[in-house]
């Protein structure tokens, strides 16, 4: 059975009107994302170091690895998530 949400989110932060919001991801980062998801879907996006783990064909594995990149080039990007113990 599947349970209704409630409406406001819990990291939703109100705010002011004329409040400008500070962007998450530099432009040049979702570019970085764009071109691995193009590379995916042309199947040519791989795995792990020299490309020995095969080919990457998850949607959310490209997200993540075009992030990646965008980081090793130094672009805006919030660091990665802690691992759950």
């Amino acid at each position: 059975m599947h349970l209704a949400r409630s409406c406001g989110s819990r990291r939703s932060k109100r705010r002011e009107k004329g409040e400008a919001s500070m962007a998450r991801y530099s432009r040049s980062a979702s570019r970085e994302v764009k071109g691995a998801m193009e590379r995916r879907k042309k199947g040519t996006l791989k795995r792990g170091k020299a490309g020995r783990g095969g080919r990457v064909t998850s949607r959310k594995q490209a997200i993540a690895i075009g992030l990646s990149e965008a980081r090793k080039k130094g672009k805006k990007v919030p660091s990665r998530r802690s691992r759950s113990k």
